[in-house]
């Protein structure tokens, strides 16, 4: 259990890199002319779906309280 919660947590740390990068990356295609809006959409999407995966993440690797 415990092995399983370390590889979870270190790949939620890669996640939160990758996602971070993404930030940068879109910030800079945003400042270039002209605007690629295809790869700026992209790049978007998949940081959308790396915010979805770390959420999910987040839920199993902190157990729910019980009410």
């Amino acid at each position: 259990m415990d092995e399983q919660l370390h590889s979870l947590s270190r790949r939620l740390i890669e996640l939160r890199i990758e996602h971070a990068d993404l930030n940068g990356m879109i910030d800079r295609l945003a400042e270039q002319l002209p605007l690629d809006e295809l790869a700026l959409q992209r790049l978007k999407k998949r940081r959308l779906a790396l915010r979805d995966q770390i959420a999910r993440l987040e839920l199993a690797c902190d157990p729910q309280e019980p009410a």
